[in-house]
C-alpha cells in the first residue's frame, strides 16, 4: 500500500477572491457560488478533498490564509478562483509568503450567459472573465509559479487537467516527505547513478540515507523460520511457483531465503520510515542472494526502487506510484536492454537482472530461480513476465551539475514478437515516439540515464505538471518531437534554468 492511500486523505484548499466593495448580500451569494463551484471539482475517487475556505477579501485574510496552508502537512496546495473582481495588490503579501503549488482556475459559475435578463448587477457579480485577468497580471508579475486551467467546472476536460495538477502535486508532497535507504553504494565507475544528495534534497525533498548491507544481511538472517514459511506459502497461492521452489521442493529453501529477505526489508524500511530504497549487486555482504522477489514485490505495494545503488530512480518510482494512485497500471524500475532493428518495426527490450514490478501486468507472473552470472552469489528468485501492452511514459532523472533534468520519452508497450522463454526476467518491449531513431537519438542527446521508471499510470502531463512545481527541466520526447527542436529546446533550456538560479 502506498502512503497516497495508506495516510488520511490530503487537502487542497479551494480559495476564492472578491472585495468588500460589494456588500453581504453579495459577498454571501459569491460564497454560495464558490462553494458550488469546490463541490463540483470534488471526486470521492480522486487523491485529495477539495476544502472550500472562506471568500477572501482583504490583504490581511489572504496572507494568513496562505501561511495557514504552508504550515498544513496535510494541504497539497491551493486552487485560486477570482468569481468578482479582487484587486490583486491584496495578494501581494500572500503570494510572496506562498510555499504550496498554486492552481488557477479561471473559471464561472455558469455555463450560459442569461441573454434575456442580463443586467449589472449580474455583471458585478460574475466578473471573473477580468478578475482573473488581474490576479493573473500579478502571478506574473511576481513570477509566482503555478498551472491554469481553463473552462467551466462541469466540463470533463477541466476535471481532467485539475486532476494532472492535484496528482503531481500529491508527488511533490511525496517527494519532500521521502526517506530513501541506501544499502551499500553506487555500481563502481558508474557516472549516470552518482549524483548530489545534498541538492536533491534542496530541490526534490527527499533524504537519502546510507546503511551497511550487513545490517540488512543481520535483519534477514534473524527472520524467525515459521514467518519465512508463512510468507513462502502465501508466495505458493499468489504466483506460479515453479515445481523445485515449492514445499518439498528441491530448492525450497531458496523461496524460504527470498521470503526471509522480504520481510527483513520491509521491517528495515519501516524502522526507518522509508518509502524508497537501493542494493547494489556489488555490494552483498553476508546476503546470500541479490534480492529479486522481495523488491519487485515491495515495489508493488507502492516502494520506490533503484538498483546498484541509483537513488535518484528509487526516487523516480515512489513518485509515480504516489502520482498514479487510484489509476490502472503501475510503475517500475527500468533499463533499455536491447533492440530490435528491423527497419519500420524498430522496438526496444526493457528489462533488469531481476528487479521489474509486477504492476506492469495484470497476469499471475510465474516465480521461477536461476543463475544470474553476476553479484557472486546463490541463484536468486524472481517474478517472470511480460508487460501489458498499452500507453506508457519512461522518466529518467540526471545530475548536470548545475541542475537536474528530468528526460521522458512517451512509448506504446507492445507484445513480443515470439516468446522469450530463455529470458527468465521480468520485461517490456515498446515502439518509442516519434520513432526509434529520434527517440534515441534525442535521449543520447539529452544526456538521458539508462535506468528509468517506467510507468503506464500517469502521463506526460503529470509529469510536466511535477517538474513546474519543483522548478525542474523537464525535456519531453513524443509524437511531435523532431531532432533540430529538440536540440534547440535543451539549449534554450539550459540558458533559462541557468539564468533562474540566480548568482
Amino acid at each position: 500500500m502506498s502512503l497516497a492511500t495508506a495516510s488520511p486523505k490530503p487537502a487542497v484548499w479551494f480559495l476564492t477572491g472578491s472585495q468588500d466593495l460589494y456588500g453581504d448580500a453579495v459577498l454571501a451569494q459569491v460564497a454560495d457560488n464558490s462553494r458550488r463551484i469546490a463541490a463540483v471539482l470534488s471526486d470521492p475517487a480522486g487523491l485529495a478533498e477539495i476544502v472550500w475556505k472562506p471568500v477572501l477579501t482583504s490583504k490581511d485574510a489572504i496572507r494568513r490564509t496562505i501561511l495557514e496552508a504552508n504550515a498544513d502537512d496535510d494541504c497539497l496546495g491551493l486552487i485560486c478562483w477570482m468569481h468578482t473582481f479582487s484587486p490583486a495588490k491584496m495578494w501581494i503579501a500572500g503570494l510572496d509568503a506562498l510555499a504550496k503549488p498554486l492552481l488557477h482556475l479561471h473559471t464561472q459559475v455558469d455555463v450560459e450567459l442569461p441573454w434575456a435578463s442580463i443586467d449589472m448587477d449580474f455583471m458585478n457579480l460574475n466578473q471573473a472573465a477580468h478578475g482573473d485577468r488581474e490576479f493573473a497580471y500579478l502571478e506574473t508579475r511576481l513570477a509566482v509559479p503555478r498551472s491554469t486551467v481553463v473552462g467551466h467546472v462541469s466540463d470533463p476536460r477541466t476535471a481532467a487537467e485539475v486532476d494532472v495538477w492535484i496528482r503531481a502535486a500529491a508527488g511533490r508532497q511525496e517527494l519532500r516527505r521521502l526517506t530513501v535507504v541506501r544499502f551499500g553504494d553506487n555500481m563502481r565507475n558508474v557516472a549516470v547513478t552518482e549524483g548530489d544528495k545534498v541538492e536533491a534534497e534542496h530541490v526534490f525533498g527527499p533524504a537519502v540515507l546510507s546503511f551497511g548491507v550487513t545490517e540488512l544481511a543481520a535483519a534477514t538472517e534473524a527472520v524467525p523460520a515459521a514467518a519465512a514459511a508463512a510468507l513462502a506459502a502465501d508466495y505458493e497461492d499468489r504466483y506460479e511457483v515453479a515445481g523445485e521452489l515449492r514445499r518439498g521442493g528441491a530448492r525450497h529453501g531458496s523461496l524460504l531465503y527470498a521470503a526471509q529477505q522480504e520481510l527483513a526489508l520491509r521491517g528495515f524500511l519501516a524502522e526507518h520510515g522509508a518509502w524508497a530504497f537501493t542494493t547494489n549487486f556489488e555490494d552483498l555482504g553476508g546476503l546470500r542472494q541479490l534480492p529479486g522477489l522481495a523488491v519487485q514485490r515491495l515495489m508493488a505495494d507502492g516502494y520506490g526502487f533503484g538498483a546498484e545503488g541509483d537513488w535518484k530512480t528509487a526516487v523516480l518510482v515512489r513518485a509515480a506510484k504516489a502520482m498514479g494512485a487510484g489509476r490502472p497500471g503501475g510503475a517500475s524500475l527500468m533499463e533499455d536492454y536491447t533492440y530490435h532493428l528491423v527497419p519500420g518495426r524498430e522496438r526496444i527490450l526493457g528489462a533488469h537482472m531481476l528487479e521489474v514490478c509486477p504492476s506492469l501486468t495484470t497476469k499471475t507472473p510465474r516465480l521461477e530461480i536461476h543463475p544470474l552470472g553476476i553479484g557472486g552469489r546463490e541463484d536468486p528468485v524472481r517474478l517472470v513476465f511480460d508487460a501489458d501492452p498499452g500507453p506508457g511514459l519512461l522518466v529518467g532523472l540526471a545530475d548536470l551539475r548545475d541542475r537536474f533534468r528530468l528526460t521522458a520519452n512517451e512509448v506504446e508497450l507492445v507484445a513480443p514478437d515470439q516468446p522469450m522463454p530463455c529470458l527468465p526476467v521480468g520485461r517490456a518491449v515498446w515502439a518509442p515516439a516519434p520513432d526509434f531513431r529520434t527517440s534515441a537519438a534525442c535521449w543520447l542527446t539529452a544526456g538521458g540515464p539508462h535506468h528509468t521508471v517506467l510507468t503506464t499510470a500517469t502521463d506526460a502531463a503529470i509529469w510536466t505538471a511535477l517538474a513546474a512545481q519543483t522548478g525542474t527541466e523537464l525535456a519531453l520526447i513524443d509524437k511531435a518531437t523532431t531532432r533540430a527542436a529538440f536540440e534547440k529546446e535543451l539549449r534554450w533550456n539550459a540558458a533559462y534554468h541557468r539564468l533562474a538560479r540566480g548568482l
